[in-house]
């Protein structure tokens, strides 16, 4: 089929979510993929942060190939070798002591948002009214579910659906005295991105990140972190909150985590996972053989190829570059990020779209975010 006859099928059956790229994809290969005319892309997008390793890596093809052939998904009525695996993998790199398995990382903010009232109330003194309020950050997104989009911050996801889950307050990004006026003895849990992804690829500042911290230890709070995004060594560490020295209670994991395939993870300290018990939360697809085995082999060839330390060397470089054009061209605004997590915000969103919309044209895959911040989000490998 060609472009044409795909959109025009999908044109008639499809709920109409996306807005597409003229694109009719067909292959990848490393950092590039090829439409169906056989035309050449530069992908500096990689799926939305997915494709950490690029495309068609040859121990991430193996390694689906020979699981494909035994088990591809079996019930967690039961056991397979790899989840355990998998969560002794995960616990190390990021210093939390249990895992749960999901589909995707909304279901992976899902779980933390029950967890943290589930906690609350498992803490709460008898006859007292246990802490339920969540604050989240202005620019936020953390998905589409009911209580991942309570918790995002825009409008435009919000308002078609509402009303929205209650209990959720948003705190101005980075505004400390905004912070501490929220935060008291009713909320149950702070949650945010270290680094904003939707919201523009936009770090949190070192003294927002500690404030929140100690208030959440004050008032026995959850600190939920984000890493739906930033996790898996796209900032130069295992994740993004390793930069700022602190511990977080819930951090939750997906996009990179297996090389493309669905999965997510909800990792959670031991005080956290003492307040659940089996039927309270599950999933049907979350955690499967043939996904699990592929992240245990993602993060063997993240420590194999060092891919930390090249995503800080080329992070910094491409950075730098863009920092390089922001001289010459004054439309740039702005240039930030972390890693390979980077954002380049122009002064008007018709700028954005069009540089877009040039880069595109040229062969070079890079998508448009909050409007005015081209988005730059490349295989590490």
């Amino acid at each position: 089929m060609n472009l044409e006859q795909v959109k025009k099928l999908e044109a008639k059956l499809l709920i109409p979510t996306y807005d597409r790229y003229p694109v009719l994809l067909h292959k990848g290969n490393g950092v590039y993929l090829y439409d169906n005319k056989g035309r050449k892309y530069l992908d500096l997008l990689s799926g939305i942060g997915v494709n950490a390793l690029g495309y068609a890596h040859p121990a991430i093809t193996k390694t689906i190939a020979k699981q494909a052939k035994l088990l591809v998904h079996t019930s967690n009525l039961f056991y397979h070798e790899y989840q355990g695996l998998l969560a002794a993998a995960l616990t190390k790199i990021s210093g939390m002591d249990r895992a749960f398995f999901t589909n995707s990382g909304t279901e992976a903010w899902e779980g933390a948002l029950k967890l943290a009232r589930a906690y609350a109330k498992s803490n709460c003194v008898q006859g007292a009214e246990p802490a339920y309020k969540i604050l989240a950050l202005e620019h936020a997104f953390h998905g589409r579910t009911f209580g991942a989009m309570s918790t995002t911050h825009k409008e435009k996801y919000r308002l078609p659906f509402a009303p929205m889950v209650p209990g959720v307050e948003f705190v101005r990004f980075n505004d400390v005295a905004d912070l501490e006026s929220k935060f008291d003895s009713t909320v149950c849990a702070i949650g945010f991105e270290f680094v904003q992804g939707e919201g523009g690829i936009r770090p949190v500042s070192k003294e927002f990140v500690q404030t929140a911290h100690k208030l959440a230890r004050k008032y026995n709070a959850l600190l939920i972190a984000d890493e739906i995004q930033s996790g898996m060594g796209r900032t130069g560490k295992w994740f993004a909150y390793q930069h700022y020295g602190i511990q977080p209670d819930l951090v939750t994991v997906a996009k990179p985590i297996a090389g493309g395939l669905p999965l997510g993870a909800l990792l959670a300290s031991e005080k956290v996972s003492g307040c659940i018990h089996p039927g309270m939360h599950g999933t049907t697809f979350g955690g499967g053989p043939l996904a699990c085995a592929v992240a245990l082999q993602l993060i063997k060839i993240v420590e194999k190829e060092k891919l930390l330390k090249h995503a800080q060397k080329v992070g910094g470089y491409l950075q730098e570059q863009l920092q390089k054009l922001q001289k010459k061209h004054s439309g740039i605004a702005e240039v930030r990020g972390q890693g390979l997590m980077v954002g380049m915000e122009m002064e008007s969103a018709d700028l954005a779209k069009e540089i877009f919309q040039q880069l595109l044209k040229f062969g070079t895959i890079v998508n448009r975010t909050d409007e005015t911040v081209i988005r730059f989000l490349p295989p590490s490998s």
